[in-house]
C-alpha cells in the first residue's frame, strides 16, 4: 500500500499576527492560521506528524489566541474521519516543541514519541524570549509532558521506517525538524514551522525563502533551506490554509 499524508484542520488561531509568521513583513495585518495534523498512512504503522494545540480555553488563557476549533477539528473526530483510531499510531513525531504542535501526544497511548535531542533540552529551559510557546511560565506544565514517558530522541536525521525518515532543520528552534516521505509517486517534506505558507517557501523580492519571525538562530534557519532546496522534494508548509484545502499528498 502507498504511503499518503493526510492534512487534517484541527483548529485556526484567529487573527494572528502575519508578521509573527512572515519575518519583517506585513506589520499591523492579521490572518487565520490553520493548526494541522499530518497522518501519514500505508506503512510499517501509521505517523502523526505534529499534534495540535490545547483546548479554546488553554489557548486564551495560556497564549492570549483565539482558538475555533468546531467539532468536527476536534483532533478525535478527524482522525475518526479517515479511519484512524489513536490506539493504532505506531510513532508520533514532533517537528517542534511549541504548544501549538505537541499538546495531544498523549492521545496516542501506544506511540513512540520521536523529539530531536536539541528540542528536548532546549525546551526545558528555554531562554526567556522564548519561553512562552514552550509554556516555561506560570504555573502550568507543558502539554507535551503528559507523554514524556513515550519520549525517544533521536540526533539529527533519523530512518522511521522505508519511505519516511526524519531531517533536522534547526534555526525556528535549535532542534527543529521535517519529515521526508517518498510515497513512490512523489516526494514531500512536512517542514514544520521552518516553512509555515507557501509564501514563506515562494519567497518574494527581497528573499528566495521567508523565515518565521520567530526563530533562535538565523544563520542556522537559512542553512535549513538550502538543505531543503538540496532535497528537492515538495515542501508540505505547517500552517497554510492551502495545505487543509488540498487534504491529501500522495
Amino acid at each position: 500500500m502507498p504511503l499518503k499524508i493526510h492534512a487534517l484542520h484541527v483548529g485556526s488561531l484567529v487573527n494572528f499576527p502575519t508578521a509573527a509568521i512572515k519575518y519583517h513583513r506585513d506589520f499591523g495585518k492579521f490572518h487565520d492560521v490553520a493548526v494541522i495534523m499530518f497522518v501519514i498512512t500505508g506503512g510499517e504503522h501509521t505517523i502523526v506528524v505534529d499534534t495540535g494545540t490545547g483546548d479554546p480555553e488553554h489557548a486564551a488563557t495560556w497564549h492570549g489566541y483565539e482558538l475555533h476549533r468546531p467539532p468536527e477539528q476536534e483532533p478525535l473526530a478527524a482522525l475518526e474521519r479517515i479511519g484512524v483510531d489513536p490506539a493504532s499510531v505506531g510513532t508520533v513525531v514532533n517537528t517542534h516543541l511549541h504548544w501549538d504542535h505537541c499538546s495531544n501526544n498523549d492521545l496516542f497511548p501506544e506511540a513512540e514519541v520521536l523529539i530531536q535531542q536539541k528540542e528536548l533540552r532546549y525546551a526545558i529551559d528555554p531562554l526567556e524570549p522564548t519561553r512562552k510557546p514552550y509554556e516555561r511560565l506560570g504555573t502550568a506544565m507543558p502539554n507535551w509532558l503528559k507523554a514524556l514517558n513515550q519520549v525517544r530522541s533521536v540526533d539529527g536525521d533519523a530512518e522511521v521506517f522505508p519511505g519516511v525518515s526524519l531531517v533536522h532543520l534547526p534555526g525556528h528552534t535549535p532542534g527543529s525538524q521535517g519529515v521526508l516521505v517518498d510515497t513512490g509517486t512523489n516526494r514531500y517534506v512536512i517542514a514544520g514551522d521552518c516553512v509555515d505558507t507557501y509564501e514563506n517557501w515562494n519567497g518574494d523580492d527581497k528573499a528566495t525563502h521567508i523565515p518565521n519571525g520567530s526563530f533562535t538562530d538565523l544563520e542556522a534557519y537559512m542553512r535549513s533551506f538550502h538543505k531543503l532546496d538540496q532535497l528537492g522534494a515538495a515542501i508540505v508548509p505547517s500552517h497554510d490554509v492551502e495545505v487543509v484545502k488540498h487534504a491529501e499528498f500522495t
